[in-house]
């Protein structure tokens, strides 16, 4: 769990995905398209993923995507798809200054 918040302070965004997950793809590609660089970790690429998975679920996130914003965690597709269509994302995204216009 400590590895999982120690990643996910290190930049404005963070997202935990999987490389062959279709989901995760979709929000990666929907954050890059605003501007933001997000630190993507790919835990089936990762040593220890299968643990940094769990420590997720414990933290709330039962499945990937698992978005960090400003060190939060904020959740999966679902959540990150409703920020954005109810236009909260960029604002959220500005306050922890991972967008600059």
């Amino acid at each position: 769990m400590e590895r999982v918040t120690q990643l996910a302070a290190e930049r404005p965004v963070v997202m935990f995905s999987r490389s062959t997950c279709g989901m995760c793809h979709a929000i990666k590609t929907l954050l890059v398209d605003f501007g933001v660089n997000p630190a993507v970790h790919e835990i089936d690429e990762m040593v220890r993923g299968k643990e940094i998975e769990q420590a997720l679920a414990r933290l709330g996130s039962p499945t990937l995507p698992a978005v960090f914003i400003g060190g939060q965690l904020v959740g999966g597709a679902n959540e990150i798809m409703s920020l954005h269509l109810n236009r909260s994302l960029k604002p959220m995204l500005r306050r922890a200054g991972a967008l600059w216009v």
